[in-house]
């Protein structure tokens, strides 16, 4: 069980990761109501794949593997986590603004500089939370 969980665990991030970059690539400043369509597309596959790395670190942390007091005194384990929640919060931006156009008329559709901005710094925090998972594998943060 806990190497189905890790596996899935893993999945699930790289297809969130491959979300983020897609979406980063193909939003620009005009879109068209396609583009639109496909964003909307892949924002979905982003959201459930984070929600399945949520469910899976969260079955990894409290059930399956190493035990909780591993993570729960770790603080690279809580600067991972709240970069992660970090990224959820921010992605709620992006998001909302691509579901309040779907019912727009226009063909072209301009996106503010701002959706733009989080789903770049989206992808920075993202890029972190690699580095931290690794300090974490190494024991870096444990007392």
């Amino acid at each position: 069980m806990d190497i189905l969980i890790r596996y899935l665990h893993l999945l699930a991030a790289l297809v969130l990761a491959g979300a983020l970059l897609l979406e980063n690539i193909a939003v620009q400043r005009e879109i068209s109501r396609e583009d639109l369509r496909n964003l909307l597309k892949v924002d979905a596959v982003y959201g459930i794949s984070a929600a399945l790395v949520a469910l899976c670190g969260l079955t990894l942390w409290l059930w399956v593997g190493k035990p909780a007091a591993f993570y729960n005194g770790n603080p690279v384990f809580h600067a991972k986590l709240t970069l992660f929640v970090l990224i959820a919060l921010l992605s709620i931006y992006p998001t909302v603004f691509l579901l309040r156009q779907r019912k727009g008329v226009q063909e072209t559709i301009e996106v503010p500089a701002g959706v733009i901005r989080v789903l770049r710094l989206e992808l920075l925090l993202l890029a972190l939370i690699p580095v931290l998972a690794f300090l974490m594998a190494r024991g870096v943060g444990l007392q």
